[in-house]
């Protein structure tokens, strides 16, 4: 089968297209023919040896990728709730290694969900690791509730558009920050307020926000806690966080903590509902070929996506 494997840290050129083994399937996993694949900015982190590089680094050659929507041609002895034909989508084993850059890919049964007929690959595929980390936050980490006021950094990006369209569904009032150029696309997934981050500070224009989702890190982490209420999170998606930041947090009465997403089927199914009953929607701004992996990869990097980028094989 065709995969894209990573033969060391650095540049994209590290990334090579070669024939490699079908995977062979442990008792609790399924095999999954990818349809189509996303990348994320932790891919490109990855491949430069700044994330993940203590589950990388002794490995090398591996596979990257944890995002992916395909067809189940074989199932484990111990898998009972899927089948041979089932279309599914997920992000698999993150922060291990999920080796996604591949036709076939072996998958833990409980991490998935079944795709939405309603919904494509494409769009199934774009809506795993972003969207799961988009909904951890609001949920598992930050239990936003209905009259919260939230606040979305990058909520052009990947996270951030999923973020939005999920703090509205919860019954948030939702500010989203991007680019002026952006604007419309925010507005509409749903923001009642848009602020530009290039010409508007939004510690000088917002007070007691309820919770924030921030997608930078640094002093953007520091800004953020500034201007949320006692009680209320500001949960960091991205590096770093300082120490000084946590303390600050508790000084302020806000928790202020990094988190990572993990796999979690039960979360993906609650995914697949909210696609399924057009709650939430993925923007795929860009789909390339999957041997053009490298372009996709210096496209993430850009920090110029909106919304999602895509692989077909």
């Amino acid at each position: 089968m065709k995969a894209i494997t990573l033969n060391g840290f650095g540049g994209v050129d590290n990334l090579t297209l070669v024939e490699v083994p079908v995977p062979a399937i442990q008792n609790d996993e399924v095999l999954i023919k990818v349809k189509y694949l996303s990348i994320n900015p932790v891919d490109a982190k990855a491949r430069l040896g700044k994330s993940l590089n203590h589950v990388i680094k002794d490995k090398l050659p591996v596979i990257l990728g944890w995002d992916l929507s395909g067809v189940i041609t074989q199932v484990g002895a111990d898998v009972s709730d899927l089948k041979v034909g089932d279309e599914v989508f997920s992000m698999i084993a993150f922060p291990q290694l999920g080796s996604a850059y591949a036709e076939y890919v072996a998958a833990k049964a409980n991490e998935l969900a079944l795709k939405p007929a309603n919904i494509t690959h494409n769009e199934a595929a774009a809506a795993t690791l972003a969207a799961l980390t988009a909904w951890q936050n609001l949920t598992t980490h930050g239990n936003v509730k209905a009259g919260d006021k939230v606040l979305i950094h990058a909520a052009s990006g990947g996270v951030g558009h999923y973020a939005v369209q999920m703090a509205k569904h919860l019954g948030a009032y939702v500010i989203g920050t991007s680019s002026a150029a952006n604007k419309d696309f925010v507005l509409s997934l749903g923001a009642d307020e848009h602020i530009d981050y290039k010409t508007q500070d939004f510690d000088t224009i917002l007070s007691d926000v309820d919770f924030v989702l921030n997608a930078f890190g640094g002093e953007d982490t520091d800004r953020s806690i500034a201007i949320t209420k006692k009680g209320g999170k500001v949960l960091t998606i991205t590096g770093p966080l300082h120490d000084s930041s946590i303390q600050k947090g508790k000084d302020a009465g806000v928790t202020s903590v990094l988190t990572m997403v993990k796999a979690n089927g039960d979360d993906m199914k609650a995914i697949a509902d909210l696609l399924e009953k057009g709650i939430v929607k993925s923007h795929v701004s860009k789909t390339f070929p999957f041997e053009k992996m490298a372009e996709a990869h210096t496209q993430i990097e850009s920090g110029r996506t909106i919304g999602r980028i895509t692989l077909e094989l």
